[in-house]
């Protein structure tokens, strides 16, 4: 069942559920932070409306950037701006920043550990009709590997605010990934975020705990629920914090079920699976399933389209906890 503690959607698995996308919590985030800091500034590569930036742009416009399609000197810009005392956030494309600026951000922004914040939008298969050169599939995997950064991966957009405003606590550089479409409120505004991970679906003895990130959390929970009527009890968490991540939590559940299954919008390859994979093989060895995508670009389509035909939906959680399961009782 959904953790009571946790104060979330009760209306969740409901057909009408409300749904808002990620970047609609991002923009939200930046108004409310550029009204209660004046060093909070905000820079854009020609994509204002798309990132939502155009909310900050509007009430604080002497606080905010265009700088066009210049992603490498919109990095650029905001690294001096960082190191000068002011909190800025860049917005664009993932596939552009931190995609095409990515050595850029590198060498002025983490290498100088400067105080910016990385928006990553329109991230994922999400991203449906534009295609693979738009669906930012390796964006975890190229930021989580910098040194000194934090890596924040919302479900929703409610939580998407929270990881927007947590960030501008933070000394140095900060990753936000967001998404374009709609997608399930999972959460509440009396939902607690941190960095730890946390358990969204409970159960006692569970067979297999499912670690997601991002709004895949939603198809998590209703793999969740499908199987629990079928009598195979699971866990799932939410891992909204990749780097640092929360070894700790990670160990403990996977010693408590045994078994792991990874779910994310994303190459599995340096992605969550990548990342939980790397933690488990050090301290806790566990036969693993991991969803995501298999070492390939999508192709253009409806979302839901996509995440059904690379086998990222609900039934194709579910099919990977009976494989584990039924691994283990061979």
């Amino acid at each position: 069942m959904l953790n009571p503690d946790l104060h979330l959607n009760q209306k969740l698995f409901d057909k009408d559920v409300e749904q808002k996308a990620t970047r609609d919590g991002f923009g939200e985030a930046l108004v409310e932070l550029g009204e209660s800091n004046p060093n909070v500034v905000v820079l854009t590569a020609d994509l204002s409306e798309s990132t939502r930036t155009d909310g900050f742009e509007a009430k604080f416009p002497q606080r905010f950037f265009e700088v066009g399609v210049a992603e490498q000197n919109m990095a650029a810009i905001a690294a001096g701006l960082g190191l000068s005392g002011k909190i800025p956030f860049i917005s664009s494309y993932a596939t552009f920043s931190p995609g095409k600026n990515w050595e850029t951000i590198r060498t002025t922004i983490i290498y100088g550990n400067s105080n910016v914040k990385i928006a990553g939008h329109h991230s994922g298969i999400m991203t449906g009709p534009d295609g693979a050169t738009h669906q930012a599939t390796e964006d975890i995997a190229i930021t989580r590997a910098w040194p000194n950064i934090s890596v924040f991966v919302p479900c929703d957009a409610i939580e998407a605010k929270k990881a927007t405003l947590k960030s501008a606590e933070i000394r140095g550089p900060v990753y936000l990934r967001f998404t374009r479409d709609k997608t399930p409120i999972i959460t509440t505004k009396d939902t607690p975020f941190s960095k730890e991970v946390e358990v969204y679906w409970i159960n006692e003895a569970p067979k297999t705990v499912i670690f997601a990130t991002g709004y895949m959390l939603y198809y998590a929970l209703l793999a969740a629920k499908n199987l629990e009527e079928k009598g195979i009890k699971v866990q799932v968490a939410n891992v909204s914090t990749i780097k640092p991540i929360d070894s700790k939590t990670i160990i403990k559940l996977a010693k408590e079920a045994g078994k792991v299954v990874t779910v994310e919008d994303h190459q599995v390859a340096g992605g969550l699976g990548g990342t939980i994979a790397e933690v488990l093989a050090k301290h806790y060895p566990t036969p693993m399933e991991f969803i995501g995508l298999q070492d390939t670009f999508a192709e253009s389509g409806a979302p839901f389209e996509l995440i059904k035909k690379y086998g990222m939906d609900e039934v194709a959680i579910e099919q990977a906890v009976t494989r584990l399961i039924g691994n283990q009782n061979e």
